[in-house]
């Protein structure tokens, strides 16, 4: 007799679809069989039954230019829940003169008693650390204290890592054992042209995208790739969302580099010429910019190819009213997608016929566990982490601002209909959704540490 049991829903994993019933003892996955008993069950007929999805990148309550991103770890997680995540990854940033310890240390305390769900955070590696003497001598300790990937940029001042920096963290990182995440943008020629913009009178929102050309981006994580392939460091690219850095990506796996990518929604159904070029151009703003229809398709053919292996969200939230500013440079950069996106990769990846739902939930949830190094996530096998997801894939439901719980009052996808969303949501056993409403409560997440022998 298992403490709960999911009776009667189609188990949907990476490696295959399976009707049988799931049961749980404690935290943890018990036994996957026909005919189980429990003190407590859970009907999920004609649903199905998900390992929690995973988001390896947001920004939740992150400082930027006296602003604070619009979600903080409560509302933030409380909307991930009810779309279906139960683990994300977020970022440690260290300021100047401040150990990369003590940063971990503050943010951990931050998230304390707010989180709805577990987490784990991504150590970032800004200019000052990377060009100090000894700027990068914690790395192998902020490893051993979870934190097993490393964030770094190739754009924005004060973060931005030229190729000699680049390469130098990149190699301290590769050397204590963990993993690089990377902004790959050709920062100092990006500054060039947004200021050429500006200098002809070019303000609106559109010319973010204009002064960001893809191949720029390519061209960094190209080189991005032969560094970390030198230094040893497995390499992950964030927001993929043009074809010329598929490209590149898979150029350097051919070249067996170990690099992975990963896209997001605004970048599989949003581009520039509709959104940033619209009347409220300026809510869209994100870097890498949005691209063009074409793009959208190749991203879409990019995951049901392996070209790239996850979908996050890169999930930074901002008002209407902060998103206004004088011109395209001043506006805070993200877009809000934390909840909506394991049902907006299912209607329009697995609906649409490009995804199918093993690959629906590889990208969303098994290779983010994977990868970042979350030894007991993303499956539905026993020993691993009740985080379940119980997903009606006949519930239509139209996204608008008031149907779902995130802060910023406005979203990207407003007004788009899916067919299918999550139900209920078991984190490590609780149910903290139960028939779409959220019943949990912040401090049910706990910081999860990341460990090397859990990468593949």
């Amino acid at each position: 007799m298992f403490d709960l049991v999911i009776r009667n829903g189609l188990l949907i994993e990476a490696d295959g679809v399976t009707k049988a019933d799931l049961a749980i003892d404690g935290e943890q996955i018990a036994a996957v069989g026909l005919s189980l008993q429990g003190r407590r069950e859970i009907d999920a007929t004609d649903c199905y039954v998900l390992p929690g999805a995973i988001d390896p990148h947001v920004h939740l309550q992150m400082p930027l230019a006296g602003m604070v991103s619009t979600d903080d770890f409560r509302t933030g997680t409380i909307a991930a829940a009810c779309g279906g995540v139960t683990t994300i990854i977020d970022f440690v940033e260290p300021k100047p003169g401040q150990s990369m310890l003590e940063a971990l240390a503050l943010r951990q305390e931050e998230a304390k008693n707010k989180v709805a769900i577990d987490y784990g955070l991504h150590m970032t590696i800004p200019t000052w650390h990377a060009n100090a003497a000894d700027g990068l001598k914690e790395v192998p300790a902020v490893v051993e204290a979870g934190c097993l990937s490393f964030k770094m940029y190739q754009a924005y001042e004060g973060m931005m890592l030229d190729d000699v920096a680049l390469l130098r963290a990149l190699t301290a990182v590769g050397e204590a054992g963990g993993r690089t995440v990377l902004h790959s943008e050709t920062g100092p020629v990006l500054d060039y042209l947004r200021a050429e913009a500006l200098a002809e009178g070019h303000v609106e929102p559109i010319w973010h995208a204009y002064t960001r050309p893809a191949p720029l981006e390519a061209s960094a994580v190209h080189r991005a790739a032969e560094l970390a392939d030198l230094a040893s460091c497995p390499l992950y690219i964030f927001h993929v969302g043009c074809q010329e850095s598929v490209e590149a990506i898979l150029q350097a796996r051919s070249r067996r580099i170990d690099i992975w990518g990963e896209t997001c929604p605004q970048y599989l159904l949003l581009n520039a010429e509709e959104h940033l070029g619209g009347p409220n151009g300026a809510l869209y703003v994100c870097a890498p910019p949005l691209r063009s229809v074409e793009d959208n398709r190749a991203m879409w053919h990019a995951l049901a190819q392996d070209a790239l292996q996850v979908v996050s969200t890169d999930h930074c939230p901002w008002t209407f009213e902060e998103k206004q500013q004088p011109d395209f440079t001043r506006i805070p950069g993200g877009v809000p997608s934390i909840e909506a996106r394991l049902s907006l990769v299912h209607h329009f990846g697995v609906n649409q016929g490009l995804l199918t739902l093993e690959r629906w939930v590889e990208v969303c949830s098994t290779n983010a566990a994977r990868w970042m190094g979350l030894t007991r996530k993303g499956r539905l096998a026993p020993g691993y982490d009740a985080d379940i997801v119980i997903f009606d894939p006949a519930r239509i439901k139209k996204i608008t601002p008031a149907t779902l719980h995130e802060a910023a009052g406005w979203t990207p996808y407003d007004g788009m209909e899916v067919c299918g969303w999550p139900r209920t949501v078991l984190l490590r056993g609780k149910v903290i959704v139960e028939d779409e409403q959220y019943v949990g409560a912040p401090g049910d997440g706990r910081f999860i540490p990341r460990r090397p022998s859990a990468l593949s």
